[in-house]
């Protein structure tokens, strides 16, 4: 079984959150970035499950430049067989879907598989768009995925209970918490993520659809007032004149 895994570069969840550029990019200076946390717990464990139970390879492909290689070789490090880097700096998610679809579509994979969402713009479009432009069903927020006989079992949860789908490969899976339980790289791994395939393949030119045009942190939480239990009125004069809904 050939799987194709998406790994996002982002910032680390405890760096500092700040912008640049008349506040129209994010400022990374002094941030350290990290594996997003559901491709690598989620889609890149279940893909490595699947081939340590069935066989096959494990491919992983990043769009960016080569200031994620590190971010790359942590995944080899987990167990992935070999890496792909598109050598640009994505404008949007439609951006890093076609670079992925562009580069898979002829390789003949059986499952392409990425993490809910990245950490950083929370989005959740690559995956569906990457199956579109592969003309591939896709199978969104998946918590469980086997594969036999040329078939994917996918559970995802829907309100109140569990969604059972089934559908032939190939197909595109977005991966959700309880899809995998995460790996911590072991020394052999680190050590053998050095000399494993990465592989560099040069952009194509994609539509850029959105734009962000300017990023605005929110307002400083302000003191908190504490009303004594004996003056509810106060209380409610104050949740009528300052109190805010959100």
């Amino acid at each position: 079984m050939k799987i194709l895994v998406l790994i996002a570069h982002v910032p680390d969840t405890t760096a500092r959150i700040a912008f640049t550029n008349d506040s129209t990019a994010y400022d990374t200076n002094g941030v350290q970035f990290i594996v997003n946390p559901y491709d690598e717990w989620y889609a890149l464990v279940r893909a490595l499950e699947l081939k340590e139970a069935q066989g096959g390879t494990v491919t992983t492909i990043t769009v960016g430049g080569a200031a994620t290689e590190p971010t790359i070789r942590k995944a080899l490090a987990i167990g992935a067989d070999d890496a792909v880097r598109v050598d640009i700096d994505p404008k949007d998610g439609h951006d890093v879907a076609v670079q992925v679809a562009t580069f898979a579509k002829d390789k003949g994979y059986d499952l392409v598989l990425a993490g809910k969402e990245t950490i950083d713009h929370n989005g959740s479009q690559v995956g569906p768009m990457v199956a579109e432009l592969l003309d591939l069903p896709f199978i969104s927020l998946a918590t469980k995925l086997d594969v036999a006989g040329g078939k994917a079992t996918a559970e995802r949860e829907v309100r109140g209970d569990v969604e059972v789908v089934e559908c032939p490969l190939p197909l595109v899976v977005s991966c959700a918490k309880g899809m995998a339980e995460q790996r911590i790289p072991n020394m052999r791994g680190i050590m053998a993520a050095r000399t494993k395939p990465l592989q560099v393949v040069p952009a194509v030119q994609a539509e850029t659809l959105s734009t962000s045009v300017r990023f605005e942190l929110p307002p400083p939480k302000q003191a908190v007032k504490m009303i004594p239990a004996d003056e509810a009125g106060k209380l409610i004069e104050l949740l009528h004149t300052e109190a805010k809904v959100i």
